[in-house]
């Protein structure tokens, strides 16, 4: 973190911290969004960062939002402009301040995670019926909009229905968020499935510009955080395995195994990462910001995150 003083210095006032990002206001009235390397599961933080997740976020985030210009707008004005301290450059990203939408936007082309448990309870995902006799990692006939409210950290977002989307926001919003949400996972998919990847699931969030109404999407944009990535070599799983991916599945497996010597249903915090589950985890994310965008991560600006001296093995 920069010192208090500092940041008064550079024109920037803290607003908000949240699971990964921390939120800054700019006294050119601009957000500042910089991506820590702190990493979440089941709702909680976990005490090991993973050394150059916000990075890798960052660069895949500017990467989408520029692939995806063509389909629908985004708050992205830079991730180089001269009001990002030094210290934070490759991670953050000035915005155009919005009046955020309080739904997340969830696009699912496979059956897994919540929506899996949600099918097995009721035989639908957000109201949306599915075939019986689906599997774990399936590919559904078309993609469907699961959206979600929007938690606090430390609580859990709920999967829920169009319809009380619809209450929420109003129809006519909810029926762009809808829209938008599956032509956006269409053309993402396709594009990842051409570089041997298959976009499994992924949420967006969307604001609206303040003068115009203009729906824009924000936050981040089809990262290892917010989409599952499986490797199309490995897909269809075998039976009883655990999916392969290029997210964060990795590290919540690792939590509910006995490894961990942690239980979800615990009221004890999630412990400390190992060293190679940390290293592993990293690798993850390298790996699909590398073979998606073709770019070398070597060459994406900004301070490399030091790994913490206790992950030092």
């Amino acid at each position: 973190m920069i010192p208090p003083s500092e940041l008064e210095s550079a024109g920037l006032t803290h607003l908000h911290s949240g699971k990964v990002r921390d939120l800054y206001a700019t006294d050119t009235g601009h957000l500042l969004l910089v991506a820590s390397d702190r990493i979440s599961a089941y709702d909680h933080i976990l005490p090991t960062p993973i050394p150059d997740k916000g990075r890798i976020l960052t660069a895949m985030s500017v990467w989408w939002f520029s692939a995806l210009a063509g389909l629908v707008g985004n708050h992205l004005i830079s991730h180089d402009d001269e009001l990002i301290p030094d210290v934070w450059r490759g991670r953050a990203m000035l915005c155009t301040r919005l009046d955020m939408i309080p739904i997340e936007a969830v696009a699912r082309g496979y059956l897994t995670g919540s929506a899996l448990i949600d099918y097995q309870a009721t035989g639908a995902v957000c109201g949306v019926p599915l075939p019986a006799g689906l599997k774990d990692g399936d590919r559904l006939t078309e993609p469907i909009f699961t959206p979600a409210t929007k938690a606090a950290v430390g609580q859990h977002d709920e999967n829920v229905s169009f319809e009380v989307v619809a209450r929420r926001v109003g129809e006519k919003t909810a029926r762009r968020l809808r829209t938008v949400t599956l032509e956006i996972y269409a053309y993402a998919a396709e594009l990842a499935a051409g570089r041997g990847i298959l976009l499994a699931d992924t949420k967006f969030e969307f604001g609206l510009h303040p003068c115009s109404g203009e729906m824009l999407l924000a936050d981040e944009v089809l990262t290892p955080d917010s989409s599952r990535f499986w490797p199309t070599e490995r897909w269809p799983p075998e039976p009883g395995r655990t999916i392969s991916s290029y997210d964060k599945q990795y590290v919540r497996d690792w939590l509910t195994s006995p490894a961990s010597g942690w239980r979800r249903t615990s009221s004890m915090p999630p412990p400390e990462l190992p060293e190679a589950v940390v290293e592993a985890t990293r690798r993850r994310y390298l790996d699909a910001y590398e073979q998606l965008t073709g770019l070398r991560f070597a060459d994406w600006p900004g301070p490399a995150s030091p790994v913490p001296d206790d992950q030092h093995g």
